[in-house]
């Protein structure tokens, strides 16, 4: 009989220790292996180089790209005729004397509830778009992602295709890699000077400032805020690129709440794909492989690196590159296109069940898709409706805390007011104020002898300001402490006018 194999040293051993110790809770228990441990939880990045493709989603990146920027560069530069008493700028956003304009839109201070909405409407319009298309908002009309776009195809400008920038990434630095760095590099910076320089001209008047700008005569702060966004467009755009997307942007993460299984994605139809054979290999087994020939395409063309046939994924921008790819190396296989397509996961499960899938238009009508863009809609008439009513007249009025009244030797009482009379039209206005209510009262300003006091009075008011009047109204022996108004009035064909409710203090009935 052939004795068994010796035990290995550690088994004899942790036997040894078990049979010594009887006592089940402390005997020591039989060694095992540690687990590995990875040399670091930092992964190192790995430099994405997408290749060349065409396809109608490339076609639509570059329409949205070149829109989006002619809309950036361009629009400071249009001109919107206001009248001699307002800028002529179309787009501006006056800091100095508080002001936004659009067009024939024009926001003052008070009305900041208009920016608000637009802000909420912008807010609701992502969730809206994500929640019908998935992260088309990424794919093609983000910053980030518009800038990338553009940084990419200076690299095929200058660098050659993606095997061709994978070559002199790999190469050793000489003089030919140096120059091409450095040639790229420049065309990088000068694009990130543009687009800084491009931000201030929405602050100031476009050509005035860029003659200040080079002459030297600008403010600190428009030379400070170019080299900022200089700064980071040149290395967000220029060499973090992905990463943004993957690590430093929230809405990835976000997104998830607003997606189900009714939400157009970029998906793999796997039962179509798999098993994936190259194309020698599916001919000689058509029915072994799927329609997957292996080629990679879908990766290569990638803006942020991954591979759409491993499932949903953070760094998937929806950009639907991989579409492109896929449906040309599907033609060129004699293979039918959508493999990779735009299909939400439930037709995903019919069209895989055998069934066809739903038209696109019906996919889009589901309840969520619907609320956000109700809600959106009603927010953007609310907007409307406001923006259409709001009347060019107003006054605010700031009554004086200390002292509350002042008895005069007549035993009238006094009370003072800081009223701002607002003209919102570029042009000038003669504007009556008046008091309502408050029997037996009169007034009179600064610029006023007492002896002038009147229920109302008549200032013209400048063009698209706020003129401030320093009011003193003053009632009748015995007037007691109540409410009352003033009221403008434009004296022009519109007639416009505006009141605000104030207090009037007085002493205490004895």
């Amino acid at each position: 009989m052939k004795p068994p194999d010796p035990l290995p040293e550690g088994d004899l051993l942790d036997r040894a220790l078990v049979a010594k110790d009887a006592n089940p809770a402390t005997a020591r228990k039989p060694s095992t292996p540690a687990p590995d441990v990875p040399p670091s939880l930092y992964e190192e990045h790995t430099t994405v180089h997408p290749k060349r493709i065409d396809g109608r989603f490339r076609r639509f990146k570059w329409l949205v790209m070149l829109v989006t920027l002619a809309i950036y560069y361009g629009t400071p530069w249009i001109r919107w005729d206001r009248g001699p008493y307002a800028p002529d700028q179309a787009v501006l956003i006056d800091l100095a004397n508080r002001r936004f304009y659009m067009f024939d839109i024009e926001i003052w201070p008070h009305e900041f509830y208009f920016v608000a909405g637009l802000l909420i409407m912008a807010g609701i319009g992502l969730f809206l778009v994500t929640s019908a298309v998935g992260r088309a908002w990424c794919g093609y009309a983000c910053p980030q992602t518009v800038w990338t776009d553009l940084f990419q195809h200076v690299d095929r400008f200058v660098d050659g295709d993606r095997n061709a920038r994978m070559r002199l990434d790999k190469a050793p630095w000489g003089a030919g890699k140096a120059a091409r760095r450095f040639w790229k590099w420049t065309i990088y910076l000068v694009i990130s000077f543009w687009t800084g320089g491009a931000w201030i001209m929405y602050f100031a008047d476009a050509p005035t400032l860029t003659r200040e700008f080079w002459a030297g005569d600008a403010a600190f702060v428009a030379y400070a805020t170019v080299a900022v966004l200089t700064a980071t467009t040149f290395w967000l755009g220029g060499f973090m690129r992905e990463q943004v997307c993957v690590y430093m942007c929230p809405w990835p993460r976000i997104q998830t709440a607003m997606l189900d299984e009714k939400s157009l994605i970029v998906t793999y139809k796997h039962w179509r794909g798999e098993p994936r054979g190259s194309l020698k290999k599916s001919q000689k087994n058509p029915d072994t492989f799927g329609d997957c020939v292996d080629c990679n395409q879908c990766v290569a063309v990638c803006p942020t690196g991954i591979d759409i046939r491993e499932g949903a994924q953070i760094g998937c921008i929806t950009c639907a590159l991989c579409i492109d790819a896929c449906d040309k190396v599907m033609k060129e296989v004699g293979r039918p296109r959508g493999l990779i397509d735009y299909a939400t996961l439930e037709d995903c499960e019919r069209e895989a069940a055998g069934h066809a899938p739903r038209p696109v238009i019906k996919t889009l009508m589901h309840p969520r898709t619907l609320i956000y863009f109700g809600v959106w809609s009603a927010i953007g008439v609310a907007l409307l409706f406001a923006l259409g009513s709001r009347e060019r007249t107003g006054i605010t009025v700031q009554p004086d805390r200390n002292p509350p009244y002042m008895l005069l030797s007549d035993g009238s009482v006094r009370n003072s007011y800081t009223v701002k009379l607002r003209n919102m039209q570029s042009r000038p206005r003669e504007m009556e104020l008046s008091i309502v209510g408050l029997p037996g009262a009169t007034m009179w300003t600064d610029d006023m002898n007492r002896d002038s006091a009147a229920r109302a009075i008549v200032r013209e008011v400048a063009a698209d300001v706020a003129l401030p009047l320093r009011v003193y109204v003053m009632a009748p022996r015995g007037s007691e402490e109540q409410d009352f108004s003033f009221k403008v009035t434009a004296l022009d064909a519109e007639g416009e006018t505006d009141s605000t409710e104030t207090a009037f203090n007085a002493p205490e009935a004895p």
